[in-house]
C-alpha cells in the first residue's frame, strides 16, 4: 500500500495508532473523497470507532502518485482519506452518513473553489457489501437531495484497486496546523 517515494509516519499524530497495516483483524478499512482531504481525514480521526486515517490518493493511473502529480491533472487521482474502523463501535454505514452529509456531492469535479479531478466526490470499496451499502445510501441521499431541490449525485462508487500514501505533511494536517483550510461544506441535507 506504501508508494515507493514517500515516506509515510509510523504512527498517527493524533491518536499514536499505526496509519499503515497490516492491521488488527478484527479492523476494517473504507476509503473516501470528498474534496481536499486535510478537512475529510480530520472528520474521520474525530469519530468515535475509527483506529485510524491517512491521507493519500486513487483512483487513478500512475504507479507511484505524489501531491504534484495528482495536482497537475494527468494521474486521474483523487485526494483521499484511508478510514481504519472498529464495525463494533462505528458501522460503516455511519461513515457513509458522515460522507454525504459533509461536501456536495453534485459538483462533478470539485468541491467549492477547489477545482480539479483531485476534488471529486468518490467512494473506492474494500468488499461487495461495502459496494452494495455504498449505491443504497447513494440512491437514499439522492431522494433526500431532490426533494430539497438540489441536483444529480456525481460521486464514484468503485473497488479500491490501490491506496496510495500522501506524503507526510498531509498525514493529518489539521492536528498539525489549527488554523490550515478545511473546505468541508454540506448540502444541509442529512442522511438517513
Amino acid at each position: 500500500m506504501k508508494n515507493k517515494s514517500i515516506a509515510v509516519p509510523e504512527q498517527h499524530y493524533v491518536n499514536g495508532h499505526p496509519i499503515s497495516g497490516p492491521f488488527e483483524k478484527h479492523l476494517q478499512t473504507a476509503v473516501f473523497g470528498l474534496g481536499c482531504f486535510w478537512g475529510a481525514e480530520r472528520l474521520f480521526w474525530q469519530t468515535d470507532g475509527v483506529y485510524s486515517t491517512a491521507a493519500g490518493y486513487a483512483g487513478g493511473m500512475a504507479s507511484d502518485p505524489d501531491y504534484k502529480l495528482v495536482c497537475s491533472g494527468e494521474t486521474g487521482h483523487a485526494e483521499v482519506v484511508l478510514v481504519v474502523f472498529d464495525p463494533a463501535r462505528v458501522s460503516y454505514a455511519k461513515l457513509l452518513s458522515l460522507f454525504w452529509e459533509n461536501h456536495d456531492p453534485t459538483q462533478g469535479m470539485r468541491q467549492g473553489n477547489d477545482i480539479g479531478t483531485q476534488y471529486r466526490s468518490v467512494i473506492y470499496t474494500a468488499n461487495d457489501q461495502q459496494e452494495e451499502e455504498a449505491r443504497a445510501s447513494l440512491k437514499a441521499f439522492q431522494s433526500g437531495l431532490t426533494a430539497a431541490g438540489l441536483g444529480r449525485i456525481t460521486t464514484e462508487i468503485a473497488a479500491l484497486d490501490t491506496f496510495h500514501y500522501a506524503e507526510e505533511y498531509h498525514q493529518q494536517y489539521l492536528a498539525k496546523n489549527p488554523g490550515g483550510y478545511c473546505g468541508l461544506r454540506g448540502t444541509g441535507v442529512s442522511c438517513a
